[in-house]
């Protein structure tokens, strides 16, 4: 097996990444005296927000339970990047919003509730613990943008947006494997068995 450090991307690795792309020295640890590490690094947490508010299979949770504390009152964690109600497009007695750090209820103009709420969210992940085609994507992500901020080079702007494309069908394939879609939608917790083709053969 390979040592972690081998297999494992971290932000000080993204970040050489991204200042390698744009032709700049790599740095040994994250210090930001440096205005180009700071900003480098920036771009990083700017693309890691965007790419996980999208909401994939990795960060999403359905039926997700909060509960009122003793003044009815549900506080939302700060890492929660969209939030609605579960199957609320069938249920449509609650509109549920994010209000002063709270789930306030906007069909019944409260922020108050006497009972659990299920929701589905999509939280915000560090990087560290993002799968690792992820981990490239938002890195070749954020050196597009420092190419186009910090150089302005077209052909290398290409280059990298390329490599951008290539990294978010891994992001897609890595969604579709894992999410275990079908077209007939079929709900959590149930069992469906598609239709195999060796069945033909199976004549009793």
């Amino acid at each position: 097996m390979l040592p972690s450090q081998f297999n494992t991307e971290t932000e000080l690795s993204a970040v050489n990444s991204i200042l390698g792309s744009i032709g700049q020295a790599p740095i040994t640890k994250l210090e930001f005296d440096n205005p180009e590490v700071s900003y480098v690094y920036q771009l990083l947490q700017e693309c890691n927000t965007d790419v996980q508010t999208e909401g994939w299979v990795f960060n999403t949770e359905n039926h997700y339970e909060l509960i009122p504390d003793s003044n009815g009152y549900i506080q939302i964690p700060d890492n929660v990047l969209q939030m609605d109600i579960s199957e609320g497009q069938i249920y449509r007695d609650t509109d549920v919003v994010k209000r002063n750090g709270r789930l306030y209820d906007k069909q019944n103009h409260t922020d108050i509730f006497e009972n659990p709420v299920e929701v589905d969210i999509v939280w915000k992940f560090k990087f560290s613990d993002l799968p690792q085609v992820f981990k490239r994507y938002i890195t070749y992500r954020a050196s597009v943008r420092a190419a186009t901020q910090l150089v302005g080079n077209k052909e290398l702007m290409q280059m990298l947006a390329m490599q951008e494309a290539f990294s978010r069908a891994g992001c897609m394939e890595y969604e579709c494997n894992q999410g275990d879609y079908t077209i007939f939608g079929t709900p959590s917790e149930t069992a469906y068995r598609s239709y195999q083709p060796y069945m033909a053969l199976n004549r009793l």
